[in-house]
């Protein structure tokens, strides 16, 4: 078939700039509707280097390219969380255009917009062009749960309210009804966001954000020098208020007391961060805490072969991408089941803390680090449950297999009933 994708987010490397996850994301469903179908590809600018490098190595080879952005006036609108949006919202309406002058010449067979994808944000390619669409995968269902949303300052709150305020207008607004009714199917990466959709579309699919390539994962270390023999806990994301490392720090203050010879080490950096230095200096665990900036891909990789733990108290994530990569290095998992996190981590490989009362929630986190730190063979067998999950499911040629298969429900003689939720 001959497929038109809108792809904002699609690079080849993860860097601070690309927007990491989506755009791993947005590569790699490039790369495996490549081996099913002819692709025609709109993205930013910015992709346009990483992209042309991947190509020459024989990667996503015959991927077509259209690079867009938008007048230097709009550059402002970067800034911020929601300027960004409607920025987004400009590009999306240069990609339509764009679109539509393609589509009077190859005459595409369907669409299919990848990136970005929020379950509230209008789709102009899916809502305006008369050909199938498809959709996703989306997030955006999530939300900070009222347990905890004290936990976010007055700021952010505001900035939390204005959102939920935002999504309201939007799920309503013609553009984002007309696209989720019209769409042939929906992929969606969380419950919450199937709960959102399932009223407007009921051709609705599970499909992960995340993934891993076999030689991307670091494999299981060997003994470790005896200066890193101590009991490692590991973060690793932006730091703003929504990864919800106020409850993660006092959780490790409180098993810090019990096990002394503990580290947490937060790989990453954003606005949180002088907040958060702050603290733990207050508390006393500037020695115990160790706050590194944002790594590569590659050595965050060798960071997660030799921590113990992975902590991500995230209070909403749709998808949760350093789940899954913490999940193929063997490492089990304490998170808050909310968003995607709840839906990747199962008991076998880690701890679902229910977001309940938050001295609840901080105390449990306590505890799970505690479980993990005074017994190996459980630590032992859960990240070898972790890896199996992540080998077996989380595989990018898996996904792609599981994407193609969507292709050809949706557009089999039978296309066009209700389908079946793909199992997890």
């Amino acid at each position: 078939m001959k497929v038109l994708v809108s792809a904002y987010a699609c690079h080849p490397q993860a860097t601070e700039n690309s927007y990491p996850g989506e755009a791993i994301l947005g590569w790699n469903l490039v790369r495996q509707l490549s081996r099913g179908h002819k692709l025609w590809v709109i993205t930013r600018v910015y992709n346009r280097e990483g992209i042309a490098s991947a190509q020459e190595k024989g990667e996503a080879a015959g991927v077509v390219f259209h690079y867009l952005t938008l007048p230097k006036a709009f550059s402002a609108l970067l800034q911020n969380f929601f300027g960004f949006r409607i920025y987004y919202l400009f590009w999306q309406i240069q990609a339509y255009r764009l679109a539509r002058k393609l589509h009077r010449r190859i005459r595409f067979e369907a669409t299919h917009q990848i990136t970005f994808n929020n379950d509230w944000m209008p789709s102009f390619i899916g809502a305006l062009m008369d050909i199938p669409f498809l959709w996703g995968p989306v997030g955006g269902g999530q939300r900070v749960p009222r347990t905890l949303f004290l936990e976010l300052d007055f700021k952010n709150r505001v900035m939390e309210r204005a959102r939920i305020l935002g999504q309201w207008f939007w799920r309503n607004n013609y553009f984002r009804t007309k696209a989720a009714r019209r769409a042939a199917a929906v992929l969606v990466c969380n419950r919450e966001t199937q709960d959102k959709l399932r009223p407007k579309n009921r051709r609705i699919f599970f499909f992960p954000v995340n993934g891993i390539w076999p030689d991307e994962s670091p494999g299981t270390p060997g003994a470790r020098p005896a200066s890193e023999r101590d009991f490692q806990v590991l973060f690793a994301g932006r730091l703003d208020p929504i990864k919800g490392l106020g409850l993660g720090l006092r959780a490790f203050e409180i098993f810090l007391r019990r096990h002394p010879r503990s580290v947490f080490e937060i790989v990453g950096s954003g606005p949180e961060e002088a907040r958060l230095k702050a603290f733990v200096g207050e508390r006393g665990m500037a020695a115990k805490v160790r706050f590194i900036p944002w790594l590569p891909r590659p050595e965050l990789f060798r960071k997660m072969a030799l921590c113990d733990v992975f902590l991500f108290p995230s209070l909403r994530d749709g998808g949760g991408a350093v789940v899954v990569e913490a999940m193929s290095a063997g490492k089990p998992v304490v998170a808050l089941d909310n968003g995607g996190p709840g839906f990747l981590v199962r008991p076998e490989w880690g701890f679902k803390i229910p977001p309940g009362d938050r001295r609840r929630v901080v105390h449990d986190m306590a505890e799970s680090l505690a479980a993990l730190c005074g017994d190996e063979d459980l630590r032992s067998r859960m990240g070898l449950a972790a890896r199996k999950r992540a080998e077996e499911f989380f595989d990018w040629d898996r996904l792609g297999e599981r994407l193609l298969g969507i292709y050809d429900t949706v557009f089999s003689p039978q296309g066009g009933k209700d389908s079946q939720p793909l199992r997890r």
